[in-house]
């Protein structure tokens, strides 16, 4: 018995806020029928009960029951037209005192008027309608032939001026509140701008650097096909491992192009901004991670490498790809969780790369803030998407972040030595 108790709790709660959500998706308008239906059954209550001794008023007859229920029911109408409403059941009011029953039984329903006209009306209009309840209430005091003249005519100028307080109230925080719902969504769609934008940013800056990556990829070929063409007849089994190196050269080139095609968006600059300026220099790959992580040591980050499988060359995309992600979320260490201690784990296995990079942070800041806002944790989800990989990044459990990149790879093509060797030689370049 008490697990089914504790089990029904948690299930009439879901179904009290699945009947808010529901009841919120309804025009306003349609709630004002049943609010003027309870006012008319507690009004039609009142009206059967004794006036006080004493008082010149008598219980109404079938004319005030029925302007009772008309005064009551024209409250399912105060949202659509307040001003005449109002000014309907105040005439009417004024009826059902003229005719000698107590004006007790209908005040709420035009106190309920006055306020509505005040929350969503100028201050004129509620000043105006304000005046008029005031009015009709002297009227009603001065007809109860009651000595206690002084509380009515207190009762007139204090409850309008309350009820006008309260309205004007409301109608400000109406308009604050579409104010920051105009605002909030004018945020929104800026904020999905500059995402929009921010990718095509990414998109375009990938792009030249996949350019580069092709520009290598000619100069192998370039370099192999001369000499393949200085020892065909000379040397015909260098000039064959010239041509293997060639075409599997030229099947990165291709499947690079691809990729490059599919992210390429020309901009109105036509070329990159650095075109043509200074000595060719091949991109930075894993194989820099270890002056990388130099440099971050340097800016008070303790760094750990942890590499575990073979280390063999990749091509230059994917090799690309996964230093410039490891390169973002260290940066984002140095800038979000310092001081803090960061561990990059690089897997190799043989159809996948996994870089894992995490920080024990301080105060549990995470070293990429909100996802929505930052572009560098976009950057590096493109990346990862054009390669076909994936990338998640988050808080830990234990503090601090992390990020983790899976990227699939392809088997080493036969043929690749020269490459391959091209790929060492580049572990003993500056950075």
């Amino acid at each position: 018995m008490p697990n089914r108790c504790h089990g029904g709790y948690p299930a009439a709660m879901r179904t009290v806020r699945a009947l808010e959500r529901h009841v919120a998706g309804w025009p306003r308008a349609a709630l004002d029928v049943p609010l003027a239906v309870g006012f008319t059954v507690v009004a039609l209550l009142l009206a059967s009960e004794r006036p006080p001794e004493g008082w010149y008023w008598d219980r109404p007859d079938a004319l005030g029951y029925g302007l009772i229920c008309v005064i009551n029911l024209s409250l399912a109408a105060r949202r659509r037209a307040p001003v005449t409403v109002f000014a309907g059941a105040t005439a009417l009011w004024l009826w059902y005192i003229a005719a000698g029953f107590w004006p007790v039984v209908n005040s709420a329903a035009l106190m309920l008027a006055l306020y509505t006209v005040a929350s969503v009306r100028r201050t004129a209009h509620a000043a105006v309608c304000g005046a008029v309840l005031a009015a009709v209430w002297v009227t009603g005091g001065l007809l109860s032939r009651n000595n206690d003249i002084t509380t009515a005519l207190a009762q007139s100028l204090v409850v309008p001026c309350i009820l006008w307080k309260f309205g004007d109230n409301a109608r400000k925080l109406a308009a604050r509140n579409r104010t920051l719902s105009e605002l909030t969504e004018q945020l929104r769609r800026e904020r999905e701008e500059n995402a929009r934008r921010a990718v095509a940013e990414e998109r375009v800056r990938i792009a030249r650097e996949l350019h580069d990556v092709v520009a290598h990829h000619m100069s192998v070929i370039s370099v192999q096909a001369g000499l393949a063409h200085y020892v065909f007849t000379a040397d015909p089994g260098t000039a064959r491992n010239a041509l293997g190196t060639i075409s599997a050269t030229s099947g990165e080139a291709l499947e690079e192009l691809r990729r490059l095609l599919a992210v390429l968006r020309v901009g109105p600059e036509g070329v990159g901004e650095n075109a043509g300026e200074g000595p060719y220099q091949p991109t930075p790959g894993l194989d820099r991670l270890e002056e990388t992580a130099d440099r971050v040591r340097a800016a008070g980050v303790e760094v750990e490498l942890r590499i575990e499988g073979e280390w063999r060359p990749l091509a230059p995309g994917p090799d690309l790809c996964a230093y410039r992600v490891v390169q973002e979320a260290l940066t984002n260490v140095i800038k979000h969780a310092r001081p803090a201690r960061a561990t990059v784990h690089v897997a190799f296995s043989s159809h996948r790369l996994s870089v894992r990079v995490t920080d024990t942070g301080q105060g549990n800041v995470p070293a990429i803030p909100d996802p929505t806002g930052g572009h560098g944790l976009i950057g590096m989800r493109e990346r990862a998407r054009i390669y076909g990989g994936t990338l998640a990044a988050g808080p830990r459990d234990e503090g601090g972040f992390e990020v983790r990149l899976t990227l699939p790879l392809q088997p080493a093509s036969h043929g690749r030595g020269t490459a391959g060797d091209d790929w060492e030689g580049r572990r003993d370049q500056g950075p």
